[in-house]
């Protein structure tokens, strides 16, 4: 289904406003009703009004594109944070939003390589993928490559910068259907990763060196770029398919299979972050695809971010707690990567920190653990109506956490999509260096 973008700043301003009002107003007479009721017909109307809310939400922010259509992608990676009905609706986002007719990426693409579309032989214009910045495409160039080609959406520019202003309103209502936190980091961290995410110059650089840094594994496979054909709008990289996520969870592959893709998963991020300090930190399931022979294709390179050597290294010292079971050493390690309560200045207490480092170390002890959407780590986490996560956000983070945690939380999102087992220890213990 193709619709035309809106890309005047003040139809999407109307366009979110009136989403925005629509959204908290239905939580508020939601509210208001649920006083009234009690049981399970409470609990079934609560239901209804979140997939309502959801379906809203979603048709808008899919045919919006830009920052509006990226917030409700971070919002889908977990499914354990939100209701299946919910989630289910917004994991619509990831891979089948409505796409932007050709006629209107045409001219981009005329515009943004040499000889425009005289340098294909084929070219579907049916696109493989809608994301939030723009579309991708099949084709061939004319000495007989296949390629993907990903074009910007017309003015996304404009666009983006337009909901930046206008979108979080919208925003902090739809987390505010779940749980009760501090929004201002989450909206700065997606204010500041969509500007950069515009230059598909920059992301040609980090494919390239993504490319370079994962030769070595054959596991995982990272598209390389043609520049000759690339430019900061468009971005021509040789075509190399695989069984899109939402497919790869399904029974129709094995669940062996299915760990072994979970393993893969776990071993990119965590070389990314320990080894390579270059860490691709678009956790949004559809920027990967599988294979039958257990290898991963990583797309979309817009979001990397170099990790510092002190980030990296106490992350490792925290890593190396969780492994060794030792709770204790948790507050000292979290400090020492910049952690601590914010009011006091003190060490992370251990009353904020025993919860969910108790469920960390229980994926990692020395036994199998499958990832499930029914994780007690959601169920720690959003807890008493979201009190401890409400907790949890008192503490301090270093800026250059932000990126992190955005990839660790999305990562933990996608495990529990694929339902994955392992023995997780094994797989993290050649990331942790004790000596340090």
């Amino acid at each position: 289904m193709s619709k035309p973008l809106n890309t005047s700043p003040f139809g999407r301003f109307l366009r979110v406003g009136s989403l925005a009002t629509r959204v908290t107003s239905s939580l508020a007479l939601q509210n208001i009703l649920n006083l009234a009721r009690s049981g399970p017909m409470a609990n079934l109307r609560r239901s209804e009004n979140f997939v309502l809310n959801a379906m809203r939400v979603t048709e808008a922010l899919g045919e919006m594109k830009g920052a509006a259509m990226k917030v409700g992608q971070i919002l889908s990676v977990h499914e354990g944070m939100l209701p299946p009905e919910v989630c289910a609706v917004l994991q619509t986002l990831q891979q089948d939003a409505p796409s932007v007719p050709f006629a209107t990426m045409r001219a981009v693409l005329e515009q943004g390589i040499p000889n425009g579309m005289a340098a294909f032989s084929e070219f579907s214009e049916t696109p493989l993928a809608a994301a939030s910045i723009g579309q991708v495409y099949r084709g061939r160039l004319q000495d007989g490559r296949d390629v993907a080609v990903k074009v910007q959406y017309p003015d996304i520019d404009r666009v983006v910068a337009a909901d930046l202003k206008n979108l979080e309103k919208l925003s902090r209502a739809m987390v505010a259907m779940f749980v009760d936190i501090d929004f201002d980091p989450f909206w700065e961290e997606l204010a500041s990763r969509l500007l950069e995410e515009l230059d598909y110059v920059q992301e040609a650089k980090n494919a390239t060196r993504m490319s370079e840094l994962y030769s070595d594994d054959p596991k995982i496979l990272v598209p390389s770029v043609i520049p000759e054909f690339s430019g900061k709008r468009v971005l021509t990289m040789e075509y190399v398919g695989g069984i899109n996520p939402n497919e790869a969870c399904t029974d129709d592959y094995d669940m062996s299979l299915r760990n072994e893709w979970g393993v893969r998963q776990m071993a990119f991020v965590m070389r990314g972050l320990y080894e390579h300090r270059f860490l691709h930190a678009d956790p949004n399931f559809g920027n990967f695809a599988f294979r039958e022979d257990g290898s991963m294709v990583v797309y979309d390179h817009g979001c990397v971010t170099a990790v510092p050597d002190h980030t990296a290294d106490g992350c490792a010292g925290v890593l190396a707690a969780l492994l060794d079971q030792d709770m204790g050493a948790l507050p000292d390690t979290l400090h020492a990567l910049g952690v601590y309560d914010r009011k006091s200045g003190e060490r992370v207490p251990m009353r904020v920190v025993e919860p969910i480092g108790k469920e960390l170390m229980f994926m990692v002890r020395p036994e199998p653990y499958r990832f499930s959407s029914t994780s007690d780590l959601y169920e720690t986490l959003f807890r008493d109506n979201g009190r401890y996560l409400t907790e949890l956000s008192k503490l301090e983070l270093p800026p250059e956490l932000t990126f992190v945690n955005r990839t660790l939380s999305g990562l933990f999102g996608n495990l529990c999509r694929l339902k994955a087992e392992a023995r997780w220890d094994q797989v993290l213990e050649p990331f942790v260096d004790r000596s340090r």
